[in-house]
């Protein structure tokens, strides 16, 4: 496993493309991402657009549910 901090610049359409090291590229890649603004800037909040998309949790009251403890699972068979 590898960890890997980049700043992406989008793609016109939105789309963020990572260059992978060479001897990766013909395996599969399992990701885990967490977007955030590279900068903080005053036009880089939520757009009506994603708003629109996603929606908001507006109730103040709201909070996560607890979750329990992991359960296993069984691997995805490889192919």
């Amino acid at each position: 496993m590898s960890t890997l901090t980049a700043i992406l610049e989008p793609a016109a359409d939105g789309t963020l493309h990572l260059p992978l090291p060479a001897a990766w590229r013909k395996l599969p890649i399992r990701i885990k991402a967490v977007l955030e603004p590279a900068e903080s800037r005053p036009d880089a909040a939520y757009s009506a657009e994603w708003q629109a998309a996603f929606g908001s949790i507006t109730d103040e009251s709201f909070a996560a549910p607890v979750r329990g403890d992991a359960r296993p699972v069984e691997p995805l068979a490889v192919r």
